[in-house]
């Protein structure tokens, strides 16, 4: 009886085992793990997944969102820092989690009373790009760490400035974008007292809606709390089409 019994637990730890193999073949196709541990989203099922038990978590198109929102997204040409293009579709719209994107629309309505509005130079950028930045620049200082994954790759950061809505121009701002020069930090006051006034009024709005000034960079807001977002690896393309989905 006794042999018998062990006969049968045995086969189920097999089944089990077999169970678990399958599972992990499962994630491994839906999902990855770079060296360092950090999960990869890499596709639209698996972001379905993560977003189920959270709505919050869906990625949004800014511009289907946010009424008068301007676009000059440097990273799908080659008006850059890096002088290359770094999105290869050359998107023409980009994403971010709905909760940041929620936020970008309350500042979009809040500018708006002023005849003022939003300007996006980058938001949602696959960890791919990140892990490219990192092989051509590899400085910290200018790009994120792909061991760590970015705000950008969960899609809960953004680069951007105010525009006037009738003239569509940029407000005057300490730097243009991506200036890794001390005038471009959030405590530089040798500037004149209007790009001061502009400065402070971006930074205001964005922090008064839950967003986190970047030290080094007037243009880099964030949400807190990045690790309750995965690290995103998917084409905007792919992004589209599943916000066509809805």
């Amino acid at each position: 009886m006794v042999y018998k019994i062990a006969q049968h637990l045995n086969k189920f730890a097999c089944l089990l085992l077999i169970f678990f193999m399958q599972a992990n073949i499962a994630f491994s196709q839906d999902m990855r793990r770079t060296s360092t541990g950090l999960t990869i989203v890499n596709n639209v099922k698996a972001l379905r997944e993560t977003t189920q038990s959270d709505s919050l978590k869906r990625m949004v198109d800014l511009q289907e969102l946010i009424p008068d929102l301007s676009l000059d997204l440097r990273y799908a040409s080659t008006n850059n820092f890096m002088h290359r293009i770094m999105y290869p579709e050359q998107p023409t719209h980009t994403f971010m989690r709905k909760v940041a994107a929620d936020g970008l629309y309350a500042i979009q309505m809040e500018l708006d009373k002023r005849g003022l509005g939003l300007k996006i130079f980058d938001a949602y950028r696959p960890y791919s790009v990140t892990v490219k930045f990192w092989e051509l620049v590899h400085d910290e200082r200018y790009v994120a760490d792909p061991s760590k994954g970015s705000g950008h790759n969960r899609g809960i950061a953004v680069d951007l400035t105010i525009i006037d809505l009738a003239s569509a121009k940029e407000l005057k701002m300490p730097t243009g974008f991506d200036n890794f020069t001390d005038t471009a930090h959030q405590d530089f006051m040798q500037l004149p007292a209007e790009v001061l006034q502009n400065r402070l009024l971006l930074r205001s709005t964005m922090e008064k809606h839950g967003f986190i000034a970047f030290p080094t960079e007037w243009w880099h807001y964030y949400l807190p709390n990045s690790d309750r977002y995965e690290v995103l690896d998917l084409g905007f393309n792919d992004l589209t089409l599943l916000a066509n989905q809805k």
